[in-house]
């Protein structure tokens, strides 16, 4: 957390200038959020009606109607139980309480507006505690303003409130690292461990982030000390945030699930013959069917549930072809590399010739800028590192599974604020030297 305002019009003795800028930063958000309302309530009425264009919405308003009723977790009577993670539903919940048993949608689209917003908060944050107060106003103004995190904030999916816990989690990471005293560090990394698991419970794919993340400063990071006790405080709070879940998988299927039954589907839906990058889950009644098949036919686990054993022959169907395929799963694995950073939308539904200069025109300089400011704080320290980490885990990820634009819009937020930490510096609003690569205690905190 920053702490403090901007210079320029704060000071322990200048209370009016702390007054005005917390003005300003509320006037920021109120304006992201506006745009993002707006954005919503133009997509339901243009584009979306009273429904949802994503198929994975629908689940999470299912589950959400079942949690407000207090009916168990699974999707549709005797239904899968093991089909999506708590987070999201769980915040759509409040919305049936408040609205009855058919709230309007375009609540959900609402809610994901403020999620979107708080991750403009989240980027904000994080340029100032990075690279001080011109970059923070710069990232603040680039998130709010970045069609990516507008077109989040209109649809009911995860991506809205993953978006808002990322940065957190990134912000609590750099608090670790820069804090003086190990009972200190170590605290703050369990925080982050939390925030981790909560954004893991909303967006699975996270789950690896954080032994990716610290692996990697083990490594490469020094003082390897410091990496090892903060990863040990974020494995901890990682743990403790997934536990409940994990205690309710294995009581469920009988096995250990980190996330959910759906990872041999998403496996199958990037690695199978007919893959092309995008998702397409038309192969799942063909899954279904076998394995129906194979159980009354006694060739099935019957101790196992339906849904653990058709996970794990979807999953193995996956890792079978791509043994048998290598070289068409490398070249897959370009394509969707390609999906996921791409300059406009894939599909061709939501990429007319507005949309696509819209895109270019704001991604480009954004992409360009933050790799430049993963380039210049390459051995400025580890929270620098922080920023552009999610977006190669996210990158990895993805080109096993599937790709899509969608999925890099919560990697931008650290693009975005070594982009702004760059401009800031080359506008002279910021001393490079001093504005970066400093850590609390005052020594250098690079790589090697």
């Amino acid at each position: 957390m920053p702490d403090s305002l901007p210079q320029s019009s704060v000071s322990a003795d200048n209370p009016t200038g702390r007054a005005c800028g917390w003005r300003r930063l509320a006037l920021l958000l109120a304006v992201a959020l506006g745009i993002r309302i707006a954005a919503a309530v133009f997509w339901q009425a243009q584009v979306a009606g009273d429904r949802f264009v994503f198929g994975d919405s629908e689940s999470y308003w299912t589950l959400a109607r079942g949690i407000a009723a207090g009916e168990p977790f699974e999707y549709g009577r005797n239904g899968p139980r093991i089909f999506r993670t708590p987070g999201y539903p769980a915040l759509l919940a409040p919305l049936f309480l408040v609205f009855g048993g058919d709230p309007p949608v375009i609540a959900a689209r609402c809610l994901s507006a403020v999620f979107s917003t708080i991750a403009v908060a989240g980027a904000w944050l994080l340029a100032w505690r990075l690279f001080g107060p011109a970059a923070a106003w710069l990232a603040g103004l680039a998130a709010a303003s970045y069609p990516g995190l507008i077109a989040l904030g209109v649809l009911v999916l995860t991506e809205p409130v993953f978006c808002a816990l990322l940065p957190l989690q990134l912000l609590l990471w750099s608090a670790a690292w820069q804090a003086g005293g190990q009972r200190r560090r170590l605290l703050l990394a369990l925080v982050a461990g939390l925030a981790a698991a909560a954004a893991t419970l909303v967006r699975p794919s996270w789950l690896l982030f954080v032994p990716f993340a610290a692996a990697i400063g083990l490594v490469f990071g020094r003082p390897r000390t410091r990496h090892a006790l903060i990863a040990a405080g974020l494995i901890a709070g990682l743990i403790a945030g997934m536990l409940p879940w994990w205690l309710r998988n294995a009581r469920v299927a009988g096995h250990f699930v980190p996330t959910t039954l759906q990872m041999g589907a998403s496996l199958y839906d990037g690695l199978n013959p007919q893959a092309t990058g995008a998702s397409d889950m038309a192969y799942v009644p063909h899954f279904i069917e076998i394995e129906r098949r194979a159980e009354a036919s006694g060739e099935a686990n019957l101790e196992d549930p339906f849904e653990y054993r058709l996970d794990r022959r979807m999953r193995d169907a996956a890792l079978a072809w791509a043994r048998e395929n290598p070289s068409k799963a490398l070249r897959l694995a370009l394509v969707k590399f390609v999906r996921i950073w791409n300059v406009w939308p894939n599909e061709p539904a939501f990429s007319t010739t507005i949309v696509r200069l819209a895109v270019a025109a704001t991604y480009l300089p954004l992409l360009l800028l933050g790799l430049a400011g993963a380039a210049w704080t390459a051995r400025r320290g580890w929270p620098y590192a922080l920023c552009w980490l999610p977006a190669l885990y996210l990158t990895l990820m993805h080109i096993v599974f599937v790709g899509s634009i969608r999925y890099r819009e919560p990697a931008m937020i650290g693009l975005i604020v070594l982009a702004a930490g760059v401009a800031a510096a080359w506008g002279g609003r910021e001393n490079w030297p001093s504005a970066i690569g400093r850590d609390a205690g005052g020594g250098r905190a690079g790589w090697g």
